[in-house]
């Protein structure tokens, strides 16, 4: 056979293999991509079965939720951020889908390592997996050769990033890698090869050394975030090729030197973020910067004048240069084109007027000019500025009246005006506050009464009228303001008496009042103040006793010096006093004291007929005391419980609620209420051990409504009669009974019952043998708990975390997590416990605090400090807190962290600065653990991000635990024999 006729018999038999081909491949490639699509679904344990609703056999693939096609009906694009999609991703099976270009699953709750090689995807323009929680490390990314989207922001990948892969990724447009816990590494040089860029986010990657010269190769950029790194040296020349740039962020680093010759080429710049890092010089190179926006240049060395020019920008809304060496005057005309957000030039040497038309569009939220050495009056203007939040202008040289419409501005939370010149007086329009929470007056002139009408602004947590000249009574209707935490009228003309409604303020902390001309008695009423700390009113004309009641405060300062007081010191103020409280008295008197004379003892002569008529008396309660004791024991029994119309026909005055099935009484709980079975003392009440007849061991806690003894916790009321209405108000207990009531979780406390009578509350909870976990980790009854211990503690805490925020009916947040607030079983099992700040949320809302900051230092986010606003990534950051002590061992304040320091400080300190981080780990646990110890400690460090957006969820952090589940425990119980 020749070889013509084999070659055109092949040919033809090619050409009809083809044409056979191109009929059944796309009727193959719809039932493939069907099943591509599926199996992407069935790899999520919690979706968002909404989304798929669509993804069925019956519809096709082109009308699936989140799905495009191209022209030929094969899959192009998977769009389905933000829908809390959870499980892992089946990479090769979604590149296996030929057409698709696109895949955006950014905001979801992902998990999981990526498969090691993308070689099937080389067809990705657009891949978006921020925000997610996955684990391991970034594989080689040198296939995507088409990509020019590529964001793994926040994504949770950790480790090493394969820089060299993204060299030939020149089609690149954005770039966003930050808030991973990359290795450290210097500066990536492949970057500056990325011509086509337009958006590089590096912020918190683990980025170091200097940004290189290069940088000025990416001239396309408009947007370079390279924050929160380790970043050294000058900020190059290089940068300033950049003209197209629009926002510019390198705050929290360690940069120095001038802003480089040739910066004013940015003129496109509108935010520039170089706050917190070592910069100086002036701001010379920023003058021409007419399109800025946002300004941010606390926290460096510069110095020199704020340019003139900055008057003219008709766009500046926020301007930020505090702790900084500036002087001269700000411009006049600073913030008067646009709706001014705020203005932070505190601690500074400015000087001059303040300028006057910041709030001039309608806006102004804060004005913080405080030590600087600003002159002349407050600028009239703002007496109008509606929108102003927070007026801090304290220690500089202002003086005048203060306007008259500033102290009621509706928004405003904050006056602080100290260590000025400030005159005339408090105005009543203050009473119209709606906001307001302090007024810091302190160390100026103002005179005049103290305004009645202060007593309605319900708000006040702080009053500091100290070092003025305000005269006349202090406001009889003071005890209305119940938050109010810091009362300090020391230094004044105050005279009268001190009101009794004082100890209707249950929320006072600190009481200062000396220097004054107060007179009368000191009220017994201040006795019911449980959260009393510092009590001083020295240098008064108060007269008469002492009030017995005060012993039962837990002072840590008490000063009553040079007064005209008389009789016995209680012997329980003794013991916080300190040389001279009591000096100044001639009247005064106590036994053991060097510093007063000794009481003299009662003359028997002149005292015979008071105690005859003592004994008398004391003889008529004995029987009195004993005929209603044989009328109880022979009354007839009440069941509280069953037969509540007798109970409350026959006078029973216990009111039982119970939230699971009973198997006692609450005769049986109330006999074991004695001192001997007390267990603990905390924030809202004593708790004590219960044992049952039956065995059972039951925790109560015992929250009294009546003027506490000197062993209780305190009380949040007076002694003062109220009505039924004001008895109900009971913010501790209430919380804690509506939040825990309505809650099952094996990892949340279990509330039996409450038990409420006219003057006591009772909580009685499941009883926890092994304490909480700050017992087990820093006092003497600590143990040394394996990894195994620690790790399921950790994962079992924040599963009830997670329960909170994600599986009830509403969200509820603790407000107060910490490690003696998680307490242990005897199998050492963790239970979240003390609800006593929680808050319910309102679906799709951030929680409304109380004026007084809620929660434990050391556990505290810092939003509390700026807001008054909470929401479920503040219990996210305390629970950080515990995962670092946990890891650590540490407590979450101790000295070796520094003055002002605490334990998140140290670990991200620690983790961005040190080589070796596994020196952070508790020395106690095994070498063995010491790598999945330090993977807990970055999830930590996650949790406790400043910016509460940065934080993961309660959901994400317990799949991230869950990613790094210890080996089992025969391998633990091997290593512990070795």
């Amino acid at each position: 056979m020749s070889p013509e006729p084999l070659s055109g018999h092949l040919h033809a038999t090619l050409f009809f293999l083809t044409l056979h081909l191109f009929f059944i491949i796309p009727t193959f490639s719809q039932s493939d991509q069907r099943q591509l699509l599926l199996k992407f679904k069935s790899s999520l344990t919690n979706s968002n079965t909404q989304v798929f609703n669509t993804w069925n056999a019956e519809t096709s693939i082109c009308n699936f939720t989140g799905i495009t096609c191209n022209s030929n009906d094969a899959v192009k694009e998977i769009n389905l951020p933000n829908q809390q999609l959870s499980g892992t991703l089946p990479f090769d099976s979604l590149c296996s889908l030929t057409s698709l270009d696109t895949i955006s699953l950014g905001s979801n709750l992902l998990y999981g390592t990526i498969t090691p090689h993308l070689s099937n995807c080389t067809n990705l323009i657009h891949l978006d997996l921020g925000n997610n929680s996955f684990s391991g490390e970034i594989p080689d990314l040198s296939p995507l050769t088409q990509i020019k989207f590529l964001n793994f922001n926040f994504s949770g990948f950790r480790g090493s990033f394969p820089w060299k892969s993204i060299r030939n990724l020149t089609g690149l447009v954005f770039l966003s890698l930050g808030d991973n816990m990359f290795d450290k590494t210097p500066f990536p040089l492949e970057i500056v090869n990325l011509h086509n860029l337009y958006t590089l986010y590096l912020s918190n990657c683990g980025i170091e050394g200097r940004i290189p010269e290069q940088i000025g190769n990416l001239t396309l950029l408009e947007r370079l975030e390279l924050a929160d790194n380790n970043l050294v040296g000058e900020i190059p020349s290089g940068i300033t090729k950049l003209t197209r740039i629009r926002i510019l962020e390198l705050y929290n680093n360690q940069l120095s030197g001038v802003l480089p010759f040739g910066f004013r080429n940015l003129v496109n710049l509108s935010q520039f973020d170089a706050s917190i890092n070592n910069l100086d010089g002036d701001l010379t190179e920023l003058r021409t910067m007419d399109q800025m926006e946002s300004l941010q240049l606390f926290e460096n060395s510069f110095a020199g004048k704020v340019p003139e020019e900055f008057g003219e920008f008709k766009f500046l809304k926020q301007f930020s240069i505090y702790d900084n060496g500036f002087t001269g005057e700000l411009p006049a005309r600073i913030g008067s084109w646009a709706e001014f957000e705020f203005i932070d030039a505190s601690q500074n040497y400015l000087t001059g007027l303040i300028p006057p038309d910041m709030c001039k569009m309608g806006r102004l939220d804060k004005l913080l000019l405080l030590e600087n050495r600003f002159s002349g009056e407050f600028p009239e203007s703002y007496a109008g500025c509606s929108s102003l939040v927070r007026l801090r202008v304290s220690n500089n040289s202002l003086s005048g009246r203060v306007p008259h419409g500033i102290w009621s501005l509706p928004k405003l939370g904050m006056i602080d005006l100290g260590m000025n010149r400030f005159e005339g007086s408090l105005g009543s329009s203050i009473g119209e506050s709606k906001s307001l929470t302090q007024v810091l007056l302190g160390n100026n002139r103002f005179s005049g009464e103290i305004p009645m009408e202060i007593s309605n602004v319900s708000s006040l947590v702080e009053i500091d009228l100290s070092s003025n000249q305000f005269s006349g009574e202090i406001p009889s209707k003071i005890g209305d303001l119940k938050k109010l935490s810091k009362l300090h009228l020391q230094d004044n003309k105050v005279s009268g008496a001190i009101p009794e409604s004082v100890g209707l303020c249950v929320a006072l902390n600190e009481i200062n009042l000396a220097g004054n001309s107060l007179s009368g008695e000191i009220p017994a009423s201040l006795g019911s103040l449980a959260s009393l700390d510092s009590l001083n009113l020295s240098g008064n004309k108060l007269s008469g006793v002492i009030p017995t009641s005060l012993s039962s405060l837990k002072l840590t300062l008490i000063d009553m010096s040079n007064n005209m007081l008389i009789g016995p010191v209680p012997q329980p103020l003794l013991l916080v006093a300190y040389n001279g409280s009591f000096s100044g008295n001639p009247g005064l008197c106590a036994d053991g004291s060097k510093d007063l004379r000794r009481c003299s003892p009662v003359s028997h002569k002149s005292n015979e007929l008071k105690v005859v008529v003592y004994c008398f008396i004391g003889g008529a309660l004995v029987l009195m005391l004993l005929l209603s004791y044989f009328l109880f024991q022979n009354r007839p029994k009440l069941d509280c419980k069953n037969d509540r119309k007798n109970a409350m026909d026959r006078g029973c005055s216990w009111d039982v609620k119970q939230f699971h099935v009973l198997k006692f009484k609450e005769e049986e709980v109330l006999r074991s209420l004695k001192e001997e079975n007390m267990i603990g003392k905390g924030g809202s009440g004593n708790v004590y051990k219960v044992v049952l007849e039956c065995g059972e061991e039951l925790a109560v806690k015992h929250m009294r409504k009546t003027k506490p003894d000197s062993g209780s916790w305190g009380s949040n009321r007076s002694s003062v009669e109220t009505s039924p209405k004001e008895k109900t108000r009971w913010p501790e207990y209430e919380a804690e009974v509506a939040t825990l009531s309505s809650l099952r979780h094996i990892n949340v406390v279990k509330l039996y019952c409450s038990i409420s009578s006219e003057d006591s509350n009772l909580l009685v909870y499941e009883y926890m043998p092994n304490g909480s976990l700050w017992d087990q980790l820093h006092t003497h009854k600590k143990v040394e708990m394996d990894w195994l211990v620690r790790y399921e503690i950790a994962v079992g805490a924040a599963r009830g975390l997670e329960y909170l925020h994600h599986s009830c009916e509403k969200p509820v947040i603790h407000r107060d997590v910490k490690s003696s607030n998680i307490l242990l079983d005897e199998e050492m099992k963790p239970k979240i416990a003390d609800f006593g700040l929680a808050k319910i949320m309102h679906t799709g809302k951030v929680m409304d605090l109380t004026n007084i900051i809620p929660g434990t230092h050391g556990y505290i986010a810092p939003e509390y400090g700026y807001t008054r606003h909470v929401t479920e990534k503040s219990d996210v950051y305390s629970f950080g807190v515990v995962l670092m002590e946990l890891v650590t061992g540490k407590k979450a304040i101790e000295p070796e962290f520094g003055e002002n320091k605490d334990i998140v400080y140290w670990v991200h300190n620690e983790m961005k600065t040190k080589e070796d981080v596994t020196v952070l780990v508790d020395p106690s646990l095994s070498k063995n653990v010491v790598e999945v110890a330090v993977h807990m400690l970055s999830i930590a460090v996650h949790c406790t991000m400043e910016l509460p957006s940065l934080r993961p969820s309660m959901r994400m952090v317990v799949k991230m635990l869950e990613e790094i589940e210890p080996v089992t425990e025969m391998t633990f119980q091997c290593v512990k024999t070795e």
